[in-house]
């Protein structure tokens, strides 16, 4: 059985002029600026991500890794680790202690220089603690002011 309707759209409807208001044509200007105005602000949104990263671990010539952290006691932890900086140059490392429950115990700016010609620094520092330290840590090292 086939069924009949008594009307075939032939294409986009026809409304009664003047009643649904005025309508735009499609693929009008507003969609693209739409698009663009969003690619903007997502490429804003990006470069902000992307310098706050670069700030927050740094520049790759100031590279500290944690040897080993010892003397560990209820005052104090000694904090072993090495420094990559420039040939000859020096750094301001940012040590931090913390405890079991992951509770700063310690922080301590700490500048280590290399001697001339060379790009690496091992040394180390004793940290004061306020509580027993659960580890020692190297949390960057950036350029002296």
């Amino acid at each position: 059985m086939t069924e009949t309707h008594a009307t075939i759209p032939s294409g986009a409807p026809v409304f009664p002029p003047g009643r649904y208001g005025h309508r735009r044509e499609p693929g009008g200007r507003r969609p693209k600026m739409i698009a663009v105005a969003a690619l903007v602000v997502l490429l804003a949104a990006l470069s902000v991500i992307a310098v706050r990263l670069y700030r927050q671990y740094g520049d790759p010539n100031y590279d500290a890794q944690v040897i080993t952290y010892t003397d560990i006691t209820d005052t104090q932890v000694r904090v072993d680790f090495r420094v990559t900086v420039p040939s000859g140059g020096s750094a301001v490392c940012l040590l931090r202690a913390r405890d079991r429950a992951g509770t700063e115990v310690a922080r301590e700016q700490v500048t280590v220089t290399a001697p001339p010609g060379e790009r690496h620094v091992t040394t180390q520092h004793r940290l004061v603690t306020t509580g027993r330290a659960f580890v020692g840590e190297v949390l960057r090292c950036r350029p002296p002011a």
